[in-house]
């Protein structure tokens, strides 16, 4: 009876160990649904992988060969395999090697055939790093190196595959994947900690130092100022802008970022090593800079006793020819006058040229003159004026140019200039300026003090603070990217900054002036142009995080080919001079009062 009792028993609990499951655990959520070996990559459920070892070295590595391969912008999996090998043992093997090198080389000898300068080198080689070992200066090692690269599709595995063999055969590395041990390849190169492909190279100390593959470039130098400290490993990046193939330098950040407090601490040590500065400045946040260190600020606006004539000339250098001067002046100031009147068309711009040849002719200015009494003949707005009105087919342009010469505008656009840059620091504050004329106030500022630039050589550096507003027309923007190309030459180093990196990329000058600057420095960028940015600059994915989330004064440095994580530092006098947080205005303004 007992038998079909417990027979029946069983029947009953088997079907309920069916439809019985484990709990659904973190690893079923994170994993693939499945994973496909084949003989050369893993396909997780549509995402590929493939995995590489490296088999071999060539006789000397340099320092961060292998950081071109981690500062690669595609995923990658790296791993690096360190086992120690008793000194006996190598010594005991490289005995009976050196041995057979010796032994051979004798036998070369004694048949008279001619030297083996391989075989020798080896020798050589081998018995140095005998002696090494053998005084404890070297230790032996063996080195295993895996690498996993991923990719949606085969073709963009076979293009990241190309770029790491490009790299690596560059230094003479040669890489194979691990055929057949994809699975093994793959763990090998996860933080497991295992080393399942078991595939090494012999490596004393010193190459396997080099093998460290976080660097960071260290822009320490003898000459220059101090910029900041060196997020990676706190150095000190002490840079002359000068050293480099141009003094150029573009600053590109959102508000509130530090850029200004950045550019004004950089003035105030540049104006410590005998560099003269001038500065456009929209918002008059250099004046409290320009009393402290001792400067001139003018303020440009329609009703300010700072004027500055357009139809100034420079005054030619002996190696220029005064009808070049001229020339381009001409030229400059028909760009002047199409942001004055909303643009040209191409029969006024033929007008408005001989217009302008006439009104310096009318004054004793020709190419043939002598340039030694330019200063003293400088026609004015209404001299051009005149100029139009004996001219046909000029009607548009008198009733246009009336306003500048008797209208509004006459107070700023038709007078002498009475402003003087003997001094090292000149600031121009156009806040007052009204906005619609901002445009044409930079755009005439930047003609008068580049006239002044190609009149004497002199170490100077002209900051442009909300470069876009020029970048706005295409002749502004033209006459910036003319001044940054051509200022090497003149000695000069032009800082332009904005905050809106859009409207400064939209012009087909924007990238050009990135180009034509050797300094470039990105403090925190906005979601909404940070692809813009990242485009523009190359950025990697990493470089992208850091510029979204970096705090006040924390960005990247460019210099040259180098560039390092960047924090502005101040000292407390330094900072209480260029700091521009309400707190720190109102603070400096109750001291100004007590004294």
């Amino acid at each position: 009876m007992k038998l079909p009792f417990l027979a029946k028993k069983k029947r009953e609990e088997v079907p309920n160990r069916v439809f019985e499951t484990d709990e659904t655990s973190v690893l079923d959520i994170v994993a693939p649904s499945s994973i496909r070996v084949a003989p050369d990559h893993l396909d997780m459920n549509g995402r590929l992988a493939k995995s590489f070892f490296v088999f071999s070295y060539p006789r000397y590595l340099t320092a961060a060969w292998l950081a071109p391969v981690v500062n690669l912008d595609v995923p990658i999996d790296l791993s690096i395999f360190i086992h120690p090998v008793e000194t006996g043992t190598i010594l005991r093997q490289l005995r009976r090697r050196v041995t057979e090198i010796q032994a051979e080389l004798s036998e070369k000898q004694e048949k008279g055939l001619i030297r083996d300068p391989e075989l020798q080198t080896g020798f050589q080689d081998l018995e140095d790093l005998r002696d090494r070992l053998q005084t404890a200066q070297e230790k032996m090692f063996r080195f295993g190196l895996y690498i996993t690269i991923y990719g949606e599709t085969q073709e963009e595995l076979r293009q990241i595959e190309t770029s790491l063999r490009s790299i690596f055969e560059s230094r003479l590395i040669y890489v194979k994947p691990a055929l057949y041990q994809q699975k093994e390849g793959f763990n090998s190169a996860l933080p497991y900690g295992r080393d399942l492909l078991q595939i090494h190279t012999p490596l004393n100390t010193e190459p396997l130092s080099s093998t460290f593959p976080f660097v960071s470039f260290d822009l320490s130098s003898n000459e220059g100022i101090l910029y900041g400290i060196n997020r990676h490993n706190n150095s000190l990046i002490l840079f002359d802008r000068f050293s480099l193939e141009n003094a150029n330098e573009t600053i590109f950040a959102t508000s509130g970022s530090g850029k200004s407090y950045m550019t004004k601490t950089a003035i105030m040590r540049y104006l410590m090593t005998g560099v003269d500065v001038v500065v456009l400045d929209p918002e008059n946040e250099y004046r409290p800079l320009t009393e402290a260190a001792g400067g001139e600020f003018f303020s440009i606006s329609l009703g300010s006793d700072n004027h500055i004539n357009p139809f100034d000339l420079p005054e030619p250098r002996r190696d220029e020819k005064p009808s070049d001067v001229l020339r381009t002046n001409i030229i400059n100031l028909v760009g002047l006058m199409r942001i004055m009147f909303g643009g040209l068309t191409p029969e006024e711009d033929a007008i408005m040229d001989r217009a302008i040849a006439e009104t310096y002719a009318a004054r004793d200015i020709t190419p043939t003159s002598d340039p030694t009494t330019w200063k003293n003949n400088i026609p004015l707005m209404q001299d051009l004026e005149e100029v139009l009105l004996s001219m046909e087919g000029t009607e548009s342009l008198v009733n246009r140019i009336r306003k500048f010469t008797k209208g509004t505008y006459a107070n700023f656009f038709n007078q002498h200039s009475n402003i003087d840059l003997t001094k090292n620091f000149v600031v121009f504050g156009i806040r007052d300026m009204e906005e619609g004329l901002r445009p044409i106030a930079m755009y005439i500022i930047m003609r008068y003090i580049w006239n002044i630039v190609r009149s004497s050589l002199k170490k100077r550096i002209l900051v442009i603070d909300e470069a876009w507003w020029i970048m706005q027309s295409e002749e502004g923007a033209s006459f910036l990217f003319g001044l940054v190309k051509r200022a090497r030459k003149y000695w000069l180093g032009v800082t332009t900054i904005t905050q809106d990196v859009g409207d400064f990329m939209k012009s087909d000058y924007g990238r050009p002036i990135i180009t034509n600057s050797a300094i470039q420095i990105l403090l925190k960028q906005s979601p909404a142009t940070i692809d813009v940015v990242q485009k523009a600059f190359n950025l990697t994915s990493q470089e992208k995080t850091l510029l979204l989330e970096t705090e006040v004064g924390e960005g990247i440095f460019f210099a040259g080919q180098k560039h390092v994580a960047l924090k502005v530092v101040a000292s407390p006098t330094e900072h209480r001079i260029v700091s521009s947080s309400p707190k720190d205005v109102v603070q400096r303004r109750e001291e100004e009062d007590l004294e």
